[in-house]
């Protein structure tokens, strides 16, 4: 695999012309197949500090699918997910459901987000008292849910469980089984990780409904929504006060901070170099390996739109 030669043809923007315009997230461009089905396209696009960076990661988009549908596929047995099939590495076609507007946030360790909030003296995080001593790295007692507004521009913002419901966002008995669902989903994506070597850190989780089903959507224990620290060595970096080795995007905001970039009014985004976009895709290729057991194999994605386009007629 030439990964040079990968950075001309990444997935950016993507159209056909047979359907309406798709919704495009951060990463996804999602076209409305039909009243029930929707098929999502995981781009290359990365995005940090809630910003769409510039440049394009080569098979990113292709690691994302397949690893949040290996995932899909081991926690099915917990909550309905929203999977129907997945004709190809960077498409999915899916249930169209009612997205909640929060995000789900379970996070085991005071890392981060967390940790930043921590360190500035603040001992409450989205409604959850945090105790006085702790280090950075430090796993909490037990997983804490931490939520956070879905912000269309700009940044998603933390809330908590009682404002959730008090702002009626999402109806009491529906957060219930969301909440119930999440820390059952962490849990077993911390048995998979450890089973691999890793520690599941946080994670991000997004719901909907559908004929008053809750359904898991958008992506499950990927490195888009998900930090992983490796388990040897974990201890005797954390007794030592030393950096955690880790498998995350957590290093791209860390190169975007050095750049003097946290997607505050006034930053300039910095351009990502050739040979950084190359290192970022190794750093999820290594995640999918890891988390998998598999070696990643990507799929040609040169004329990505005729491709697509092949593949959603046969949907529509």
């Amino acid at each position: 695999m030439d990964l040079q030669s990968s950075l001309q043809h990444c997935v950016g923007k993507t159209s056909v012309d047979f359907l309406p315009e798709p919704y495009r997230g951060k990463v996804r461009d999602v076209y409305r197949l039909d009243e029930k089905r929707l098929a999502i396209v995981s781009s290359d696009r990365i995005s940090a500090f809630d910003h769409i960076l510039r440049q394009l990661i080569p098979y990113k988009g292709q690691i994302l699918n397949t690893l949040a549908t290996f995932f899909f596929e081991r926690v099915d047995d917990i909550v309905e997910t929203h999977i129907i099939d997945v004709p190809h590495p960077n498409i999915t076609i899916a249930k169209s459901c009612d997205s909640l507007p929060v995000e789900v946030v379970v996070r085991g360790y005071l890392t981060g987000h967390a940790w930043r909030t921590y360190k500035s003296g603040s001992r409450v995080l989205c409604g959850v008292p945090l105790p006085d001593g702790m280090i950075e790295n430090q796993a909490f007692k037990t997983p804490i849910l931490t939520p956070a507004t879905k912000a269309t521009e700009g940044h998603d913002e933390d809330i908590s469980e009682d404002e959730i419901l008090s702002r009626g966002l999402v109806p009491e008995i529906v957060w219930n089984q969301v909440r119930d669902h999440a820390f059952k989903l962490f849990e077993r994506g911390t048995e998979i990780a450890k089973e691999k070597g890793l520690i599941l850190v946080d994670t991000k989780y997004e719901f909907g409904t559908q004929n008053d089903r809750v359904i898991l959507i958008d992506e499950v224990h990927t490195p888009d929504s998900s930090r992983y620290f490796y388990s040897q060595g974990y201890e005797e970096n954390l007794n030592h006060g030393k950096p955690q080795r880790q498998l995350s995007k957590e290093f791209i905001r860390e190169w975007l901070m050095a750049h003097d970039f946290q997607g505050l009014d006034g930053q300039n985004m910095p351009d990502l170099s050739d040979s950084f976009r190359i290192e970022i895709y190794q750093r999820y290729e290594e995640l999918f390996n890891s988390l998998t057991g598999t070696v990643f194999v990507p799929t040609e994605t040169r004329n990505f739109n005729e491709t697509l386009g092949t593949i959603l007629r046969k949907f529509v």
